[in-house]
């Protein structure tokens, strides 16, 4: 897609500039979420087996649960564990034509995903043997890989801890 230029990239900053300071608080300034956290995302799916044996055989997330979605009749629903109490699950819907993915407002642009440097290797070396396109690491970012899954869904796998973004905490919850 076309990215801004000239002086339309420079209004873009500044409008960028403007925002972080009208409402990016200081770390003590910060009130707690009202949240505990995120319980699960929920995604479509094109094919369920597809899906588990990409989650789960592929990259090694668990599958935790499959039942029948109960807003619509024969739909599976499913979970995987992507750890520290957090699920990914998934939807199906039979019958429905889906169309692909497409990168657009309100679609999932992709999922980061923390990783420790030795998974984040082992990840990378099981899409170079299987000959899975991925991006990165690249762009001056050698900890990040971008792949997508077989629905379309873009998943990052970022060798960061949580709650750290390019080597800077974001002090969550006005911790420090």
């Amino acid at each position: 897609m076309p990215q801004p230029e000239g002086a339309e990239l420079e209004a873009v900053r500044a409008r960028r500039a403007e925002l972080k300071d009208k409402y990016l608080r200081p770390v003590g300034e910060r009130p707690a979420t009202p949240v505990r956290g995120v319980h699960h995302l929920a995604l479509v799916a094109k094919d369920v087996e597809t899906t588990i044996r990409f989650y789960q055989e592929f990259l090694g997330f668990p599958l935790v649960e499959l039942v029948e979605n109960r807003d619509y009749a024969g739909s599976s629903h499913f979970f995987f564990d992507l750890g520290n109490r957090n699920l990914l699950g998934f939807f199906d819907f039979p019958g429905h034509e889906q169309p692909d993915y497409i990168e657009t407002i309100g679609a999932v642009q992709h999922l980061a995903l923390s990783v420790d440097a030795e998974h984040f290797a082992a990840i990378k070396a099981k899409l170079d043997a299987e000959g899975i396109d991925y991006l990165g690491p690249d762009r001056g970012v050698e900890d990040s890989i971008y792949v997508r899954d077989p629905n379309g869904v873009g998943l990052e796998f970022y060798a960061e801890e949580l709650g750290i973004f390019n080597g800077e905490s974001l002090h969550l919850d006005g911790a420090e």
